[in-house]
């Protein structure tokens, strides 16, 4: 199947006063329609960068971006305008990402409006047809953001998503603010609506839990660099960089007769300003030897599954 998003060596550096700053280093990865691809690090290694630069809210410094074949690197004004209409995002926190003094029904029509070629009747028949896809009742239509709860915000969030019919969605951790019971309820939509409308999601998170239960891929990012890729259950089952083993590591096992080793990660963050060519996760590594001052290449020691370790998972 060719690839819906095809991603080569993308960069986002941003400039201050020490120096550049590398959030995003040399991103490589594809993806194809109707899957979803879970990106998962710390706080701070370029998660949410790379899904908004992809998307054009960010210019690129550096690589090529391709959407189903064409590349988009760097579109023209009225491209981009085209683009919007195949590629979306639903942003982390469902209260700051909605303007207070629109209506439920005046946020999900907005996209709409922008796009024009319809009457207010049919953009208003569609808006009611989004809140129901997404779950919102049609008493909340006159509603606005400060009035409901957080669950609901993000189905507005959605619905407004989903508004222009897209093919990729970047879903900047769209949960990690809602209460557990409400984070099912809106990964079970996500799924839902993937597998209704085949979209393909880029999904951004620190919740290893939920990245394995929606994704079909798993990226793990260190430092803005891509440090292992794999299907998602063999990255939870073969874990082979040092980083993705330390994570895994931390996730809670609900039995006290079957503990497992958690690895504490010590030492320093490597700055990303100005990075050293080497393994930006050596200072925190308990496997580090000289060999991991040299700069680290992406291998592929089985089948799509890609480690950026001299050591090769051979540890």
């Amino acid at each position: 199947m060719a690839a819906l998003l095809e991603v080569k060596g993308l960069k986002k550096y941003f400039r201050n006063k020490a120096g550049m700053l590398h959030a995003v280093d040399g991103i490589d990865f594809t993806l194809e329609e109707g899957k979803t691809l879970g990106v998962v690090g710390e706080s701070g290694c370029g998660k949410t960068t790379l899904g908004r630069t992809i998307l054009h809210l960010l210019d690129i410094t550096d690589g090529r971006v391709f959407f189903q074949g064409n590349e988009i690197t760097a579109p023209t004004k009225k491209e981009l305008i085209a683009l919007r209409e195949d590629m979306q995002i639903i942003f982390q926190d469902p209260y700051s990402s909605l303007n207070p003094r629109m209506s439920v029904s005046e946020t999900i029509m907005e996209p709409l409006i922008l796009q024009g070629g319809a009457t207010k009747a049919e953009m208003l028949a569609e808006t009611r047809s989004l809140m129901e896809t997404v779950g919102l009742a049609e008493r909340f239509e006159n509603s606005y953001p400060h009035e409901l709860d957080g669950g609901r915000r993000q189905r507005i969030g959605i619905a407004r998503a989903l508004a222009l019919k897209p093919k990729f969605i970047v879903c900047d951790e769209p949960v990690s603010a809602l209460d557990v019971s409400i984070q099912a309820q809106i990964i079970n939509l996500l799924l839902d609506l993937q597998e209704e409308r085949g979209l393909a999601y880029m999904f951004v998170t620190h919740d290893l839990a939920v990245v394995k239960y929606i994704s079909d891929d798993i990226m793990v990012m260190y430092l803005g660099q891509m440090v292992e890729k794999a299907p998602s259950d063999e990255l939870f089952q073969t874990p082979r960089h040092p980083y993705t083993q330390a994570l895994l590591s931390a996730i809670p096992v609900p039995n006290i007769h079957n503990r497992k080793e958690r690895i504490i990660m010590q030492g320093e963050l490597t700055s990303p300003i100005n990075p050293k060519p080497g393994c930006r996760f050596m200072d925190r590594c308990r496997h580090a030897s000289a060999e991991c001052s040299e700069p680290q290449v992406l291998e592929e020691p089985s089948p799509n599954h890609f480690v950026a370790c001299c050591k090769n998972g051979k540890i």
